[in-house]
């Protein structure tokens, strides 16, 4: 029988810990100071976000800096800028609550045996996963705009419900984003069943749609430039390219972090995380709630109270 004790039974849940060695009084006690401080964690996020600075203050910056000042202001013009531009701001896009979460969940399977070399191409391997499913939704979202074109809610500007259409599109996305975050991040403590328990390939390619739908819900300048063009162009194979490249750029830094991670992994830290699949559950499963809760609470509690719907919200000043 295997050592579940292994890099590939990392996995594991607290709930699978043997009740000898943890009591279910304390098992339960753990888990649910794990779920409170990760939801603590996740509302005080929300409150202390800013939008304005991670898009236009990083993102902006790094375009300017990149493609050349003003760049961000202009429209789009032309395949070949489309194409940069697509990569460029899914760059710019890199530092997101939910795609350093989407991260988060992937440091904890990292497999600190064998050397250097052979860590960081076994990192490979969860990459192209979570690439697969990021991909299929930005190609499959690119190809839609690129039909319906000028029609879709992100292009309009209309109002719904006391916001514009494109803000409601971003509620209902991110607002399942959160839910599955928050729904996986229960499982990983063993509180609801886990659809991937069985399905560790499967899991990945979820989180890769995770980041995918990023593009589907993000209704801020850099994003909206490009979901411009692509509606405007009326080609779908464009549309799938550009959104494909900008899910690309918006990875891109947190993968080589990722493998730089596994090319390190053999460590103290490594070590550590190897010993007990208790701890890689409580890392898993906070990474998870409190990107979802925030994402919950940012997208559909705080957006309904920044446009007067419901009463109040706490909010940082520089928020």
């Amino acid at each position: 029988m295997a050592d579940r004790s292994s890099p590939r039974h990392r996995t594991a849940h607290v709930a699978d810990l043997p009740v000898a060695a943890t009591p279910l009084r304390q098992r339960i006690h753990r888990r649910g100071l794990v779920v409170l401080l990760s939801s603590l964690g996740g509302f005080l996020l929300s409150v202390v976000w800013s939008a304005q600075f991670v898009d236009d203050v990083i993102g902006g910056t790094v375009v300017d800096a990149l493609l050349g000042e003003g760049t961000r202001d202009s429209a789009v013009s032309g395949v070949g800028s489309g194409v940069l531009f697509a990569l460029v701001s899914g760059l710019a896009g890199t530092f997101t609550a939910c795609n350093i979460a989407a991260f988060g969940v992937l440091a904890p399977m990292l497999d600190g045996s064998g050397n250097r070399v052979r860590r960081a191409l076994g990192a490979m391997r969860p990459l192209g996963w979570v690439a697969i499913g990021m991909f299929a939704v930005s190609a499959a979202y690119g190809v839609v705009v690129g039909l319906v074109g000028t029609s879709m809610p992100q292009f309009s500007t209309a109002t719904g419900s006391g916001m514009p259409a494109r803000l409601v599109q971003s509620m209902v996305v991110f607002g399942i984003i959160g839910l599955a975050m928050t729904y996986l991040g229960l499982a990983a403590l063993g509180l609801v069943r886990d659809p991937f328990a069985r399905l560790p390939n499967a899991r990945l390619v979820f989180f890769g749609a995770l980041i995918g739908g990023f593009l589907i819900g993000r209704p801020f300048p850099l994003f909206r430039a490009l979901f411009r063009d692509a509606a405007e162009s009326g080609n779908p194979l464009y549309g799938a390219a550009a959104f494909c490249l900008q899910s690309l750029g918006n990875i891109a830094l947190m993968a080589v972090i990722f493998l730089v991670m596994a090319y390190a992994a053999g460590g103290r830290a490594g070590r550590w995380l190897a010993a007990s699949p208790n701890r890689v559950a409580v890392i898993t499963a906070a990474a998870l709630l409190v990107a979802g809760v925030f994402t919950l609470l940012y997208w559909d509690v705080r957006l309904l109270a920044r446009r007067d719907i419901i009463p109040w919200y706490p909010t940082a000043p520089w928020a």
